[in-house]
C-alpha cells in the first residue's frame, strides 16, 4: 500500500482555545482507518479542515504525496474526497437519483437533461456497493440506512478517492450496520481508502485495519487493529484505565413502589403490558429494535395514544393524556434524538435549562428575576459537571454528553421524580458514558426513579436493577438480581421463551 492521505503537523486555534495541536494522520490506499476520540478531542475540526470546511493555522495537507490547499468543499472533492457527515445532506423531496447529481447533473446539447443516462449511472453506482434500492422514491421514503447508502453513492459519483463516514452506524440496526460494513469491505477491495469515525469499539474490530487516536487536540497514537483491545483504546482515549464503566448497584432494598403502569394496551388486538417502578432503582426496558421499548414508555406519558391504560404514582391513580400532565406529574422524558426533540440547540445553556420552568423565576412584577435564574442554573451545572465556559454557551457549542446532562438538568429543575432515558449514551464517547452511568446511579440514590431504554446490552446489565424484556410489543419477562445476564435478555427478547407477563 501507498499513502493517499498525510495530515502533516495540523494546527488550528480558536479565541482561547486550542483545537488541534500538531495532528499528523497517516491513511493509506484501500485501507480503513479507524479515527477515534472523546467529543471534544478534535476529529470533527480535523474532518472538516480535511474537507475545506475549515483552514488549519498552521501544517500541511498532501494528497498522494503532493501539498494541497482546500479553499473550499469543492476543492476537497475535486482532490477525491468524499464525507458522509452524520447529519444528511439529501434533499428529502428529490430521488436517489436527483440527490446523487444535484449540482452537476448530466444534460443534452440542447441543455436538457439526460435522465436515462442518470438512472443507469446510479444504478452502476449501486450495483458497485452492493445494494438494490428504490431509485425514483423521494428519499424521504427510505430507511436511514439506504439514505446513508445514497450519500456514498453520491461521493464515489464525485470519483471519492477518500471517504469519511462520521458515526454512520449511529442510527442503524445491527443488519443494517453488517450491509454497510460490507459496503465499506467492497470499496476497500476497490481501493478506496475509509475514515471511519465511531464511539462503538466493538465496530472498529469488525471492520478496520489500523486505528488512530486522538485526546485533548493532540496525538494520542496509531495501532493496527490486530495489535490492540477495546481497553488500550478506551485508555488511549481518555488517558487513564476505565477500570469499571458502571457504577456498583445499591446493595440496600429498594424504596417504595413510585410508579404503577397497568393494562396498558397501545394498540386494539396488540399485547396488554403491565409494569411498576420503585423509587431510587433503574428499570430497564430491553429487546430488539422495533420491540416497542419506546413506544410503551411514549403511551405511558401521553405522547402516544393508549387504548386502555391506567396509571398510578405513589397509589394514586391519574390520568396521563399528554406529556404537559406527565410533566406536572413530575415525569421527565429524555429523548433518543436529544438534539431535534430534546433541546433547542441554538438556545444557551441557560434558556434551554429554564425552558420549561420560568414560573419559579417570576417576580412580583411577572417578569423573571434573571439573577435568581441565573444562580439557580450555575447551581445545576455544578452539581451536574456541565462543562461549559458559562450558561450563556450555545447547546449547539457542546458535547453529546453535556447535551444530555442540560436536558437531564432541566428535569431537576422541574423536581421530576421519574425519569425516562430514551438511549441515553447514543453518540457518546465511552469517557463521557462512564460520567452519565455516575449521575444515573447518582440520581437514584438521591431518590429519583429512572427507565432506561437501550439497544447496547452491556449497559442494560451494567445499569439496571431490574429488566423488562420486550419482543414484538409486549413485555414477555421481567428479570431480577443473578438472572439480568446477557443469556437471559437475549433468550427472551429473541422470542426464545413463551413466557408472557399479563
Amino acid at each position: 500500500m501507498s499513502s493517499l492521505l498525510q495530515l502533516e503537523n495540523i494546527c488550528k486555534r480558536y479565541p482561547g482555545v486550542q483545537a488541534l495541536k500538531s495532528i499528523n494522520l497517516q491513511v493509506e490506499r484501500g485501507e480503513i482507518h479507524a479515527l477515534l476520540g472523546e467529543n471534544g478531542a478534535g476529529k470533527s475540526t480535523l474532518m472538516k479542515i480535511l474537507g475545506g470546511v475549515e483552514h488549519q493555522d498552521e501544517g500541511r495537507i498532501l494528497i498522494d504525496g503532493q501539498a494541497r490547499h482546500f479553499a473550499t468543499y469543492r476543492d476537497a472533492i475535486a482532490a477525491g474526497i468524499g464525507i458522509v457527515f452524520q447529519e444528511f445532506s439529501l434533499i428529502p423531496d428529490l430521488t436517489a437519483v436527483e440527490n446523487i447529481f444535484l449540482g452537476h447533473e448530466l444534460n443534452n446539447r440542447f441543455g436538457l437533461l439526460r435522465k436515462r443516462d442518470m438512472h443507469e449511472a446510479s444504478q452502476a453506482l449501486f450495483q458497485r456497493l452492493g445494494v438494490s434500492i428504490d431509485l425514483q422514491c423521494p428519499v424521504r421514503h427510505l430507511s436511514v440506512a439506504e439514505q446513508q447508502f445514497v450519500e456514498i453513492a453520491k461521493a464515489l459519483a464525485l470519483e471519492a478517492r477518500l471517504l469519511v463516514l462520521d458515526e454512520p452506524t449511529a442510527t442503524l440496526t445491527p443488519s443494517e450496520a453488517e450491509l454497510l460494513f460490507g459496503i465499506m469491505r467492497e470499496l476497500k477491495r476497490q481501493g478506496v481508502a475509509v475514515i471511519f469515525i465511531s464511539h462503538h469499539l466493538e465496530e472498529i474490530f469488525q471492520v478496520c485495519d489500523r486505528i488512530s487516536v486522538l485526546r485533548d487536540g493532540g496525538n494520542a497514537g496509531v495501532t493496527d487493529v490486530a495489535d490492540s483491545d477495546i481497553d488500550r483504546l478506551v485508555e488511549m482515549m481518555v488517558g487513564r484505565k476505565l477500570e469499571c464503566s458502571f457504577p456498583p448497584k445499591p446493595t440496600t432494598a429498594r424504596g417504595p413502589l413510585l410508579l404503577e403502569v397497568r393494562d396498558i394496551q397501545l394498540q386494539r388486538n396488540g399485547p396488554h403490558n403491565q409494569f411498576h417502578l420503585h423509587q431510587g432503582e433503574i428499570l430497564g426496558f430491553a429487546g430488539l429494535v422495533g420491540s416497542g421499548r419506546t413506544e410503551l414508555a411514549l403511551g405511558m406519558m401521553g405522547a402516544l395514544a393508549s387504548v386502555t391504560k391506567e396509571v398510578w404514582l405513589r397509589g394514586v391513580k391519574i390520568s396521563l393524556d399528554d406529556p404537559a400532565q406527565a410533566l406536572a406529574h413530575g415525569i421527565g422524558l429524555l429523548p433518543e434524538s436529544r438534539k431535534s426533540e430534546g433541546l433547542i440547540t441554538d438556545f444557551s445553556i441557560r434558556e434551554n435549562i429554564s425552558l420549561n420552568n420560568l414560573h419559579k423565576y417570576q417576580g412580583a412584577s411577572g417578569l423573571i428575576d434573571k439573577n435568581k435564574e441565573c444562580a439557580s442554573v450555575e447551581a445545576l451545572m455544578q452539581q451536574l459537571s456541565i462543562k461549559a465556559p458559562s450558561g450563556e454557551s450555545r447547546v449547539f457549542n457542546l458535547s453529546g454528553g453535556n447535551q444530555q446532562k442540560v436536558v437531564i438538568a432541566r428535569w431537576i429543575n422541574h423536581h421530576c421524580d421519574v425519569l425516562v432515558f430514551d438511549e441515553p449514551t447514543r453518540g457518546i464517547d465511552v469517557g463521557a458514558k462512564a460520567q452519565i452511568y455516575a449521575l444515573m446511579r447518582k440520581l437514584t440514590e438521591q431518590g429519583y426513579a429512572i427507565i432506561m431504554i437501550s439497544s447496547e446490552l452491556p449497559e442494560i446489565i451494567g445499569m439496571c436493577d431490574r429488566v423488562a424484556v420486550f419482543h414484538k410489543g409486549a413485555i414477555v419477562k421481567v428479570l431480577e438480581a443473578s438472572a439480568v445476564n446477557p443469556q437471559e435478555v437475549m433468550r427472551h427478547a429473541t422470542g426464545g421463551s413463551s413466557e408472557y407477563v399479563h
